[in-house]
This record gives structure tokens, sequence and C-alpha cells, in this order.
């Protein structure tokens, strides 16, 4: 077995390398940019190499860079992780030239398979069904829209070298293509180097299924079953689990048996995923196949039991699979959210800042399911504009689907985040939808059931008593501290009856007890009991059970009460006198400030392109600017008619969010 592994990526995959590689007694080496100097992969290693400034094109991407870490170190075989220069084969063949071991395919599998042009072509030859599309490169944008017009909207722009949701954007029309295709380009050219573009059919209502192959250097392959994808926003997957709920056992026999002779049609050897667009009715077609570990690997670890990254180590190395397929099973169910640095109230624009409080959900085995983290990250950290704003895989397992859904619910009311937007919210608004629990899904599900954006989710009926009953509970502690200071310390009777707001909803209450608290809904007639409270002023999480039902919220005090939230349900509490709260009745509600005329930058970011000057009439729907932020091209359109004012940025410049880009008059 290797003595040294080189680590060719960053964040959670390094993390997440160096925990197998430790378990097996391999010494790891860690490449690192300026931006990762402090972070937790470099702490981890056994050694560490910096490779350069913080831009992946500068560092991470720097084929000459990491081949000289190896010569440095002594490092027998390079892991890349995902993205980078995992599916690059010119790096795989450089590798082997050298007599480096490439973790990963053999270069001749990633060249038939890892371009998504290359692997279309291969497919059809090898007689698997694949989208209607033109496979081959297009030159410019004129193309495009003539290829598109052919084929017919809608229509999806795609980068050959692409993967993780960058380079790709569905076409619903002309103009869509005409704005569409050079941004694609250039993202493509940013996060991988390679601008070539092809375009194919969007299929309306699919399903994002995927297989999970493994094979070694002696002709054996597998499949690990599939993973369901289809929670995605903008092409970039958000919530994964395994098995899918689509399929029944003979469709997942038909895919794993294609995408098995997919792979040994291509001496595949190592860990990938053979990835299919499915119709409601169960019929798919070839998407295309990443040659390298997925993201969402460890749903499928946490149902068949095997070490992915332990597998394609040993398969590197030269071992034969220790398994066939009949010795493969299922096992329960297990779900997979990805923590963005991202803010769901603001349509999910990335939020890059510092991790001022990161506070996990504990691993291991809970009540009837089990949590995993994956993460790269400590308290403190900073997450950059330079890479992937994902800030941790929280996983779950349990016997059904359900419960691994319940236990997920749960265990992102557990985890705590402070300092930047994150999108824990929305992913617990997702885990309580009935569609979502239905296991209806399609790649438009985020659409579909958000097409306003996310704003939360009102109170259902047990989340007006939990909020109620933590607002009283909360209050009662900081009360008794303020008649403690009052009175020097001499006790004295506490108040019990009061009104609480959660939000505008109003409710009488009598609030008895110390160590376990009772409130007593006066207008109700029924009484709240608050035990195993785990919470202190200055806490921000707030532990507890409510009539034996435990739950955590995230509390923090706010002008005369508390703003409270449980998963994705979050409400200003007010705990009042009975006079004072017949007096906030009568106090006028503030008004919004008018940004009507303004336009704002939705997040930090650089400005590519201004597209507006100063005294130009521009109609709603125009371009304005164009953003880049986390290696991503984000267009900014005017939302109203008007003339321009004032233009305060230009391209090239830094922007925070909320700076103000345009001025209308």
């Amino acid at each position: 077995m290797f003595s040294k592994i080189l680590i060719a990526n960053r964040g959670e995959i390094a993390v997440r390398v160096i925990k197998t590689c430790r378990r097996l007694g391999i010494a790891t080496v860690v490449v690192y940019s300026d931006a990762d100097a402090g972070s937790l992969a470099v702490e981890m290693a056994d050694e560490t190499v910096h490779i350069g400034p913080s831009p992946a094109a500068q560092s991470y991407l720097v084929a000459d860079k990491i081949i000289a870490a190896c010569r440095q170190t002594g490092a027998q075989a390079i892991h890349p992780g995902f993205g980078f220069l995992s599916e690059n084969a010119g790096f795989a063949q450089r590798c082997a030239d050298e007599g480096i071991v490439f973790i990963g395919p053999n270069p001749g599998a990633i060249s038939a398979m890892g371009d998504k042009i290359e692997s279309k072509k291969f497919a059809q030859k090898a007689g698997v069904s694949c989208v209607p599309g033109h496979i081959g490169e297009i030159a410019d944008t004129a193309e495009a829209v003539k290829i598109s017009e052919e084929i017919g909207y809608p229509v999806m722009i795609k980068a050959s070298a692409g993967g993780g949701g960058k380079g790709i954007r569905v076409a619903w029309s002309r103009q869509d293509v005409e704005e569409g295709f050079p941004a694609v380009r250039a993202e493509a050219k940013a996060s991988f180097g390679d601008d070539r573009i092809f375009i194919e059919k969007f299929i309306e209502s699919p399903r994002h299924i995927e297989i999970q192959v493994l094979g070694d250097k002696h002709g054996n392959v597998v499949h690990l079953f599939e993973r369901e994808c289809s929670i995605q926003r903008r092409n970039q997957k958000v919530i994964e689990e395994a098995p899918s709920p689509l399929l029944d056992e003979a469709t997942r026999q038909a895919m794993g048996a294609q995408a098995v002779a997919l792979a040994k049609a291509v001496n595949y050897d190592s860990a990938g995923t053979v990835e299919f667009v499915a119709g409601q009715d169960k019929s798919f077609f070839f998407l295309e196949m990443n040659t390298r570990l997925q993201v969402e690997h460890p749903v499928t670890e946490l149902i068949t039991g095997l070490d992915l990254v332990e597998q394609m180590i040993r398969s590197a190395w030269g071992e034969k699979l220790a398994f066939e397929q009949k010795d493969l099973k299922i096992n329960g169910w297990a779900i997979e959210s990805r923590i963005y640095a991202e803010d769901p109230y603001r349509k999910f624009l990335p939020s890059i800042g510092r991790l001022v409080r990161y506070d996990p959900p504990s691993e291991g085995e809970k009540d009837g399911y089990t949590v995993r983290n994956d993460a790269g990250v400590r308290e403190g950290d900073e997450i950059s504009m330079y890479y992937d704003p994902m800030i941790s895989k929280l996983c779950t397992w349990a016997p059904t689907r359900l419960a691994a859904i319940d236990g997920m619910g749960r265990a992102l009311e557990d985890f705590h985040i402070e300092g930047l937007g994150q999108n824990i919210p929305f992913l617990a608004a997702v885990m309580d939808e009935d569609r979502f629990r239905s296991g209806k899904l399609a790649t438009s599900y985020i659409k579909d059931e958000f097409p306003d954006g996310f704003n939360g989710t009102a109170p259902t009926a047990a989340q007006l008593d939990i909020l109620t009953a933590v607002g009283a509970a909360m209050q009662r502690v900081y009360a008794a501290r303020a008649r403690s200071y009052a009175s020097g310390l001499v006790a004295s009777a506490p108040r019990d009856e009061w009104v609480v707001f959660v939000g505008h909803a109003e409710r009488r209450v009598k609030v008895a007890g110390e160590g376990d608290i009772t409130v007593a809904l006066l207008d109700e007639g029924r009484t709240l009991t608050l035990t195993d409270i785990d919470w202190r002023p200055g806490k921000p999480v707030f532990k507890a059970a409510l009539d034996g039902k435990a739950f955590t919220v995230q509390a923090t005090p706010a002008a005369e009460g508390f703003t409270i939230r449980h998963r994705a349900a979050k409400a200003r509490v007010l705990v009042l006198t009975p006079r004072s709260a017949e007096l906030h009745g009568k106090l006028p509600e503030k008004q919004a400030a008018d940004t009507s005329k303004l336009v704002l930058s939705p997040m930090p970011g650089l400005v590519v392109s201004m597209d507006v000057a100063a005294g130009q009439q521009v109609r709603e729907g125009e371009v304005v600017c164009v953003l880049e932020a986390m290696k991503m091209q984000n267009i900014i359109r005017a939302e109203r008619d008007g003339v321009v004012k004032a233009v305060n940025a230009k391209g090239g410049d830094p922007v925070a969010a909320d700076e103000v880009l345009v001025e209308f008059a």
C-alpha cells in the first residue's frame, strides 16, 4: 500500500481524504493557496506545500506546481478530489509519465468519458440512449442561436469540461442564448480552463438520477446503486439521497447494467458516476459521466457501508475489488444537505465572510437516525470568494426514507452558524414540505415550490407553541435576573401572567416553574410543558423538549423580546405585561425605506461589466451589469423602466452586498 499520498485539493474533500488515509496508516501531503493557509486541511495533514496565490488558476489548477510538490515531499500518489484537475486527462497522463500514481481512472477513460462532448459521441456508438442535441463544439453566439433553434427551445447550454453545476444555463428563447452562451463560455474558461460549449435539448420536468460505479485494474466493475439528485438550484445540487424514491427494482437493475457496460467499455478502474436524466415514467437517458469522486458520495457510503475513498486508493494500488455485484445490498436510506454560504432570503446569493459561530450537530447514532457531517471548516474560518461556497455536507441515515428526512430536520435544527448567510432554514423547509416527503421530485422542484424566492415559512400550530413557550421561558430567566439585581439578591415573587406576541399572533399565558417550566395558554384551556432545558442568557441556541418532544431553536434578544427561529419559521417574539401589550397594539408600523430607484449589489463580488451609462434610458428586464462571485457570473437586470441618474461602479471594481451600483432619476 502507498506510504504517502498528496491531496491536490482543498476544503471538505481534502479533510475527507485525510480521514481515510489516517485510518489506512497512509501519510498525507496537502497543497494550499494563500487563501487556505490557515485551513483545517492544512492543520490536519502530515505535510503541507504552498502552491501560490488564491485564484485556482494560479494554484490548484497549475499541474507543474502539483507535480513539484509531489517531488518535494516524496508522495507516491495524488488524490485529486473533485473539481480542479480531477477530470483532466492531460494531468492524469502527466502523473503517469512522471511515475506518480493518479488515484482516479486511467487517462483513456477520462478522455472518453470526462469530456462532455466526447462522452456523448462514445455513448452513442456504444448504443446508450442519449438526450437529443448538438454533439460538437460551437464557435460563437450566432452558431449557438442557430443550433438552439434547430433543436427547439428549451435547450441546455453546457461547458464541455463542466461539472459541479458550473458552466451551465437553460435557455428558453433566442435572447437567453444570446446572453447565456457568452456567460457560460466565460464561466467555463475561469473554472476549468476550457471554453468549449455544447447544446442539448432540455427535458422538462426531469429527474436527475446517477449510478455510482466502481472498477479495478483487472476488468471488474460493479455499481453501488443510485442517488437521486433532483433538488437543484441553478443546476447546482442542493439535496441528494440514496436510493431514489422513483426507481423500482427493474429500473434500478437496468440503469445499473447500462452504467456498468459503459464503464467496462472504457476499462474504467476507479470510482465514477454515470448520470442520467429520468422522466417521471422511469424512462432514462445518458447525460454524462463524471470520472471522479462525487460531492454526494457519502449517501452511497451510508447505504452500502463502503468507503469510496478507500476503494479508489486500493484500486489505484492495483488491488482487485473485494466483492461482486451480488454481494452488494441497499441498507436503509440516506439524505445529504449541502450547507452553503448563501442567503436564501435574498434569492440564494453568495454570502462570503467569517464563520463567527460554527456549531454543527454532533455526529453518530441518535434516536432512530445517524448523523454525519463532512466539513473542511472550523469556527473562525473564512468562506472565500475564490472557491465554491459550500460550508459542509450534512448527512443522515435511517432505516426508512421518512425517518431519514425527519432525522435531517432535527440535525438542521441543531446546526448553528453566525457571521454570514447560510441556507439551513431553506433546507429545513424542504424537509417539512409535503411534496418532498412524498418523493414526487423534479429538477424544477425549487422553482416550482418557491416561485417567489424563499421568505421562510409561517409557523405551524406546533411551531407556534414552541415559539410561545421558548419566549416565555427566556423572559422568565431574564426577569429573575432583573429582580435579583434590583432587590439586592433578596428573592421576590416573579410575575407569572404575560402576553406573548409571536409575530401578529397574541396569546395570554401564565408561566410557572424554575427548572421545568409550564406555560398555561389562558384562552385555549391547555398547558405547555418545557423540560430538559439547555439554555442560559447569551447562548444563541435553546434546546429543550416540549411536551416530551425534543427540539432546538435559534434565539437571540431583540427590542422588547426575542428573535426565534425553528427550522424555517422565524418570528419576533415579544413577552409583555398585559398593560404593555395593550399599548403595543396602538404603536404604528415602521415603514420600509424606498429603494425602488436604486440597483443594489445583491452580493459581494467583482463587476465584470457595467452595461449602462448616466443619461441612458433603460427598460425593465434589460441588463444593467454582470457580477462575478464564487466563480459564477450573475446578470443583474433593471426591475423598472427609467433613466440612469448615476453609475457608481465600473468593470473590475470589487463591490459589497447592498452597495448602490446604479441610481435612477
